[in-house]
């Protein structure tokens, strides 16, 4: 999709962004871009589990999600922080609309291991055509939630989701948003990474269970043909940018 820029954010980063932000949407709509958020949750799904006593285990960074814990992820993804990025948009008159797969079917997948994950799904399909056209008007906001063939749920890696939506509507750009300015070592900025340096950095343990994710999903859209994909704590940050070597 000409123009589309797709913007990965953590369960935490409606509350956090800074006006700045906001108004860089604003800036890139008036430019003729189109924007697609993809919103996480891992921390409030977290609270969440702890709160009902369900055991919170991931593997690889990777959430495995047993049924109950499924229920938890779209309580907390669709009625609670989708919601709440709404609003911040409205606040700052941006127009905006959220999909949610599980009525609209705008994201499909199957399971990437039932025995070792749970109802952890990979993404296979989106609905394009809904997608692009409601692209046109609005800044969408989407969860990573997928159904099967079967019309089941799926939880889907918030950064992989981003990283496979990004590269199926043809993105010009991707950014991971997290929680630190970008990958790091000994505190330091790692202004540009390849998949040579991502080696070395995972061998010296530089890369922690968080942020191997995020490194896997960039490393996936610019093998994709994703042209610009960044992690960092905010879209105008330096951040780290992904080459190839």
């Amino acid at each position: 999709m000409k123009n589309l820029i797709v913007i990965k954010m953590g369960g935490n980063a409606g509350a956090e962004l800074t006006p700045i932000f906001y108004q860089q949407l604003k800036q890139w709509r008036a430019a003729g871009k189109a924007v697609l958020l993809v919103h996480g949750g891992g921390n409030k799904i977290s609270e969440y589990c702890e709160k009902l006593q369900l055991p919170v285990m991931k593997k690889d960074g990777i959430r495995i999600t047993d049924a109950a814990t499924l229920e938890i992820t779209q309580m907390v993804l669709l009625g609670l922080i989708q919601p709440q990025i709404l609003q911040q948009l409205a606040s700052h008159q941006i127009s905006a609309m959220g999909l949610n797969t599980i009525t609209n079917a705008s994201i499909q997948g199957e399971e990437i291991d039932p025995i070792a994950f749970g109802a952890v799904g990979k993404i296979t399909h989106i609905h394009t055509a809904l997608f692009e056209t409601l692209l046109q008007d609005y800044v969408g906001v989407v969860a990573p939630l997928a159904q099967n063939q079967q019309g089941g749920r799926l939880n889907i890696n918030g950064d992989n989701a981003a990283a496979e939506i990004a590269t199926l509507l043809q993105a010009e750009a991707l950014y991971l948003v997290t929680d630190v300015p970008g990958v790091l070592k000994e505190g330091r900025l790692i202004s540009t990474i390849t998949p040579t340096t991502a080696q070395q950095l995972q061998a010296e343990n530089v890369i922690g269970c968080g942020m191997k994710p995020k490194i896997n999903a960039a490393f996936y859209a610019l093998e994709k043909g994703v042209p610009y994909v960044k992690i960092c704590s905010n879209t105008f940050n330096e951040g780290t940018i992904f080459k190839e070597d």
